[in-house]
């Protein structure tokens, strides 16, 4: 899996690529072979005055659907980072969850007709 980080109007110190590089890795393990890259675009919205302006937007393309994309805004970067991960690997399972149970559901409907799928 590759792994982009951007950067807006600071630089990416050693330190934050790696924990980045590893909060990824820890929170997509699961679904690591179905993943071709991951993009994370980290900002800071308000530059030296403060606040809650720390930003992290995640984008992770799925085969044949469209991408899982979340935002999150933070006074903190690794905690923007950790909690916009955390968001991103529910909704990525719940996108791949519905997908599978879409594809099963078609498969099934081929084989036996859908008559034969009436609810109970």
């Amino acid at each position: 899996m590759r792994i982009d980080i951007h950067t807006g109007s600071f630089s990416l110190t050693d330190g934050l690529r790696k924990h980045v590089e590893h909060r990824v890795r820890s929170t997509l393990s699961w679904a690591q072979q179905g993943l071709q890259n991951v993009s994370l675009r980290l900002e800071d919205i308000n530059g030296p005055k403060g606040g809650v302006d720390k930003s992290c937007r995640i984008q992770i393309p799925v085969a044949g659907g469209t991408p899982v994309v979340i935002h999150e805004v933070q006074p903190d970067l690794y905690v923007a980072i950790d909690r916009a991960l955390e968001r991103a690997g529910r909704a990525l399972s719940r996108k791949l969850a519905r997908k599978r149970d879409f594809t099963h559901k078609r498969l099934v409907s081929t084989l036996i007709g859908d008559a034969d799928l009436a609810p109970l």
